[in-house]
């Protein structure tokens, strides 16, 4: 036997070993290095981010288009808000496809692009545009909300692209805005994109990384509710000792308020939703968190208003319309109990919302998702349903395209208002992996597909 098959014959597991892990290395450094090119445009701006990505993607041979919208033009099906001039400008979202075989299963695959707005950077304790590396993380100004999902995308068609003799059904990757609603995903979806399936790639924020998939979310509104009172008839400038004379409207929002909660009681008798309740003991919440009628410098007057502001959850299957129709009917009915309210409506504002959507654990897509990230990590991942207003709900409600959602560890976001947002690199690497197998898996027609709408 020679030298070389001796010393094959006898370390060859070591050997395979230690290339396995100087490959992972170098995977790593390509990975960071990618990274860090996109956070570092982050100074530029949305548009800079979005050229890196669609340069990468052409390299590899996607075909790279855009397209431009306007935020409040998308006729979109399942959700709403007031019209903001600060946030509605034009947008652009970034398409590419790798076409395939049209007879074989086709993905979409999203992140955003978009981060929020720069501030408070003389706080952090790194360069919030050079991703700094240390203890595994990885640190930069957007990283994980949601640049961390564009650069595994790209990642992962780039390894999957490469292997030119395998055979699969169309990818496309779309990196579409998503902040202060912007809606590039649905815009795209209204123009005509469509897919059997959709991935969702943002980083965790609740702390499981790669162990968990966001098949769940819950749909929510936000609302604010105009009270009217009535100042004392004096001309002095207290009113504490008049207080009795007048109609103070945080005494009538107070009334309102008791109403909601009422509400809330009598919706969590009716309404369930087995994974969230087994999670948090209950499927549906309003939650008033707002009660604005004075200043500091009026605490002895009574003011002409009171605004009360909050939002309610809800889960997949209950619609906008019907919540709406919950409320006020209920502000109705307290408002004819009270004298005053009775000839002075309180008036509601419908500030935004978004209905829920799920993906159900028995379909083929659930499958290949769960098993491609227990294959890559060696844990079998769980729903976790808590992910308000996840952006899974997208292709979900406005498409009827499935949808699953995953990321890695990551932490200290800056929506969050902390400092230092960070990813974990190992996750990372381990989201690009599973990306990458779940586009061979599903792609290559091994997996029944159900109709849309039954999945």
């Amino acid at each position: 036997m020679s030298s070389y098959l001796l010393i094959e014959s006898k370390f060859g597991p070591i050997l395979d070993t230690v290339w396995i892990q100087l490959l992972r290395t170098a995977l790593n450094e390509t990975y960071v290095k990618y990274l860090n090119e996109l956070v570092k445009a982050q100074v530029e701006g949305e548009v800079a981010i979005q050229n890196i990505i669609g340069n990468s993607l052409q390299e590899c041979g996607c075909q790279v288009d855009y397209f431009d919208y306007t935020p409040s033009q998308v006729a979109v099906k399942g959700e709403f808000s007031i019209y903001d001039p600060i946030t509605e400008y034009p947008r652009r979202t970034l398409i590419a496809k790798a076409l395939g075989d049209p007879a074989l299963p086709s993905l979409l695959i999203f992140a955003h692009p978009d981060s929020e707005p720069i501030k408070d950077i003389d706080k952090w304790n790194f360069d919030p545009f050079s991703a700094i590396e240390k203890k595994g993380r990885l640190f930069g100004w957007g990283i994980a909300d949601d640049l961390a999902g564009c650069a595994c995308a790209v990642l992962a068609m780039q390894s999957v692209l490469s292997k030119k003799s395998e055979k699969f059904g169309s990818v496309t990757f779309a990196s579409t805005p998503s902040k202060k609603y912007a809606r590039g995903v649905s815009a795209i979806l209204h123009n005509g994109l469509t897919a059997d399936a959709s991935l969702y790639l943002h980083p965790a924020e609740s702390g499981k990384g790669m162990r968990e998939i966001k098949a769940v979310a819950s749909g929510q509104i936000e609302f604010t509710i105009s009270v009217l009172g009535s100042a004392p008839d004096t001309t002095e400038p207290g009113h504490t000792a008049f207080s009795h004379l007048g109609i103070n409207p945080i005494d009538k929002a107070i009334l309102l308020v008791n109403a909601l909660y009422q509400l809330n009681k009598l919706r969590n008798v009716r309404i369930k939703h087995d994974a969230i309740h087994a999670l948090v003991g209950r499927s549906t919440n309003i939650h008033i968190s707002r009660i604005v009628s004075n200043e500091e410098d009026r605490l002895s007057r009574l003011n002409e208003r009171c605004i009360i502001g909050g939002a309610i959850s809800f889960p997949p299957g209950e619609s906008i319309a019907e919540v709406k129709n919950e409320v006020e009917k209920t502000i109705k009915i307290a408002s004819e109990n009270d004298a005053w309210l009775n000839l002075n409506h309180p008036e509601i504002s419908w500030i935004s919302g978004v209905t829920g959507g799920e993906v159900d654990k028995r379909s083929p897509f659930y499958d290949v998702v769960s098993s491609a990230i227990t294959n890559i990590t060696g844990e079998c991942p769980h729903v976790n349903p808590m992910h308000t207003s996840s952006d899974i709900r997208n292709p979900i409600v406005e498409a009827g395209i499935p949808c699953l959602g995953f990321g890695c560890l990551s932490g200290n976001l800056s929506q969050n208002n902390k400092i230092d947002e960070w990813i974990d690199i190992k996750d990372f690497s381990r989201m690009v992996d599973v990306t990458s197998e779940i586009i061979k898996d599903w792609c290559s027609g091994e997996q029944k597909i159900r109709p849309h709408g039954h999945f």
